[in-house]
């Protein structure tokens, strides 16, 4: 009983981040400002480490957990050099 719960909680988990992240895509192509394009994509990296989390309990593979914090990692670093360029113009200062 308990293993169908869990396999019933996994599959709502990917439904509802997959449709996060589609909810996310569209923000991403049709935000007004630069800022909620950026807001986007933070929240588009955020929900595609989540879900590769997801698959990863589902499978028991540690591939996608290693996968999840390389993503998580780069997706630090994009926003963080997207705020600075939004915020001086530029992402290297010299």
């Amino acid at each position: 009983m308990s293993a169908a719960i869990l396999g019933a909680a996994v599959f709502a988990a990917q439904v509802m981040l997959a449709a996060a992240m589609g909810c996310a895509a569209l923000r991403l192509a049709w935000g007004p400002r630069a800022q909620d394009r950026v807001l986007a994509l933070d929240t588009l990296y955020v929900n595609a480490a989540m879900l590769l989390l997801v698959f990863g309990i589902r499978s028991g593979s540690t591939h996608y957990f290693e996968a999840a914090l390389i993503i998580a990692l780069l997706g630090f670093v994009a926003t963080a050099a997207l705020a600075k360029f939004l915020m001086r113009g530029e992402v290297i200062e010299q």
